[in-house]
């Protein structure tokens, strides 16, 4: 019809969640291959703070009270058009009330368990042009080397 039209851009955060003891947090969602985990995201609702965001998906997803949310970076990601907008959270509230509809398993990891198992390939995470990735190897302090870097978790 002529006119001009601008693509539509979703806001979304992500976020890793560390816990009192420099645990992470890392779920699978429904859509997740077993053995696969991530960090937390979710939509920002209209008119609502990207941190405030952040708070009420952590809440609602794993139910988890965040004390301390900071901006980390962001990424454009395509599908579904979203702008994904990543955050460290601190929190001292461990323990997980997993919302069963949108995550199907959630725990705390220590740096040494979370290489152990990506080394054995008995764990996935996302792949390392992704923020998620990102987020991920910010708190374990470095590159994180995965046995099957493609996304599959070995079933022996």
């Amino acid at each position: 019809d002529g006119s001009v039209q601008f693509p539509r851009t979703d806001p979304a955060v992500i976020m890793s969640v560390i816990g009192p003891d420099d645990r992470l947090l890392l779920a699978r969602g429904p859509r997740f291959k077993a053995g696969r985990v991530s960090v937390l995201a979710g939509f920002v609702e209209p008119g609502e703070r990207l941190e405030d965001a952040v708070a009420r998906e952590v809440a609602e997803e794993v139910g988890v009270r965040v004390e301390s949310v900071a901006y980390v970076g962001s990424q454009p990601w395509p599908f579904p058009a979203s702008l994904m907008i990543g955050y460290e959270a601190r929190t001292h509230d461990v323990r997980l009330t997993v919302d069963t509809s949108e995550i199907v398993e959630a725990r705390w990891w220590d740096r040494a368990e979370l290489a152990a198992e990506l080394a054995a390939g008995s764990l996935g995470i996302a792949g390392r042009l992704s923020i998620a990735r990102r987020l991920i190897e910010r708190w374990y302090g470095g590159r994180l080397d995965q046995a099957l870097e493609a996304g599959s978790v070995r079933r022996d």
